[in-house]
This record gives C-alpha cells, sequence and structure tokens, in this order.
C-alpha cells in the first residue's frame, strides 16, 4: 500500500525517484513506468529524470509509448472519440514488449528497438536495433502503462496524476485546436476513468506523483518495494 506523502519542490522529487531507480538491484536494464493521463505532465518528468540519471552516469534509454501506437487507419475501428477505443486499440502492446521490454528484463539478449511508429508521417518504423548495458535505465512515459498485460514488465512504476479539469486546460492551452476539448472529454478522461475501473494503476504504482503544481508536486511512496 501508498505510505508515506510528501509535499517538496521539483529538484526533491526527482532526488527521490532518482534514489528509487539506484535501489532496484536486477541483472540487467531497469525498466521504469511513467504512467499518468494526458496532460498530467508525465513527459516532462520523465525527461527531467532521464537527464538527472545521465547526469549519475547511467546508460539511459528514453522512449514513449506514442512510438508504438497503431497508425491511424488501424487505431480508430470504434471511431475517433470512443474511449474504449482508445484504451483498446490505439497501442501495440505486442510490439512494445516484443521489441523493447522483453529484451531489456529477465532472460533478454538486451538487443532493442526504442520504436515502431513514426506520428509525424503515420507509417511504421524499423530502426536499428541497439544493445543496453546491462546497468542501464529505460525510462519509458505514456498512458495506460500499469494494465495488467504490462504490469510485471516494469521494476519501477511511477504514477503521475493531476485534477481532470487541469489537463483538460492544459491540453487546450498547449494544442491551441478547436476539437482538442470535446476530445478530452469523450474519448481520453472516459478512456483514464475505464482504466482506473479495470486496472487500478495507482494501487500498483510505487510513486504515486500528484502534479497539479509542477513546482511543488506532492508525491506518496509505496511501503515494502
Amino acid at each position: 500500500m501508498l505510505g508515506s506523502v510528501r509535499r517538496g519542490t521539483r529538484d526533491e522529487l526527482l532526488d527521490r525517484l532518482a534514489g528509487a531507480v539506484r535501489s532496484v538491484t536486477v541483472p540487467h536494464p531497469t525498466r521504469v513506468a511513467v504512467d499518468g493521463p494526458p496532460a498530467a505532465g508525465k513527459t516532462t518528468l520523465a525527461d527531467e529524470l532521464a537527464e538527472v540519471l545521465r547526469d549519475e552516469g547511467r546508460d539511459v534509454i528514453r522512449a514513449t509509448i506514442d512510438d508504438f501506437l497503431f497508425p491511424r487507419a488501424l487505431r480508430y475501428p470504434r471511431g475517433e472519440y470512443s474511449a474504449a477505443g482508445c484504451y483498446l486499440d490505439a497501442h501495440d502492446r505486442d510490439a512494445l514488449t516484443r521489441v523493447l521490454l522483453d529484451p531489456l528484463g529477465p532472460g533478454g539478449d538486451r538487443r532493442f528497438q526504442p520504436a515502431v511508429y513514426d506520428r509525424v508521417a503515420d507509417t511504421v518504423l524499423s530502426p536499428p536495433v541497439a544493445t543496453a548495458a546491462a546497468d542501464a535505465v529505460l525510462v519509458f512515459d505514456g498512458v495506460f502503462l500499469l494494465r495488467p498485460e504490462l504490469l510485471d514488465r516494469w521494476e519501477l512504476r511511477v504514477f503521475v496524476s493531476a485534477a481532470t479539469e487541469t489537463t483538460v486546460a492544459r491540453a487546450v492551452v498547449r494544442e491551441g485546436r478547436a476539437d482538442v476539448e470535446r476530445r478530452w472529454r469523450t474519448r481520453y478522461v472516459p478512456a483514464q476513468e475505464l482504466y482506473h475501473a479495470t486496472a487500478q494503476p495507482t494501487r500498483h504504482a510505487d510513486v504515486v506523483v500528484h502534479n497539479d503544481e509542477p513546482g511543488r508536486p506532492v508525491w506518496e511512496t509505496r511501503t515494502g518495494r
């Protein structure tokens, strides 16, 4: 269960997360999930954590679920505004485990590909295969990372949360398109509600970061991990 709760500075949070990474002792790369709803701030946090770890001398692989989307022609079988479609149909989880998570995990050969999809061109990718160091860290951000079929692929699980109205407001400012609020309220927000109802991701997170105020975050740490 989640135990201690603390509010602190951004640097204190990053120091706590880097310490959690250092505490992982496995004979293969450490796989870190930074999960959370769209516009909660998970990508920014993952980028900052990766920088801290690199400054400590770690070999960091930085990757994102957005590079494991299906092409547009395949990912909307239920319609562009379907919440169930967002949760069930958008991401190529088989490719994610096959080319990235499993090669970096127990028994893997550490030969991986960091992406299978080009968001700009909307095409399938096949980047060169790289080999990770045994003590490398994968910092992977995205939605729905603590769903049951991915749960055992992470050595450290971080969930970044923010109030729904905060994420919607951030999305409208960030993307500046007329349909953004409709898409959030009909697709992304209900998809997160479905995710929480079925997978209960915060129950499985090692650290939950409440990111409504990014400069003064609040975080909860799981006891016993």
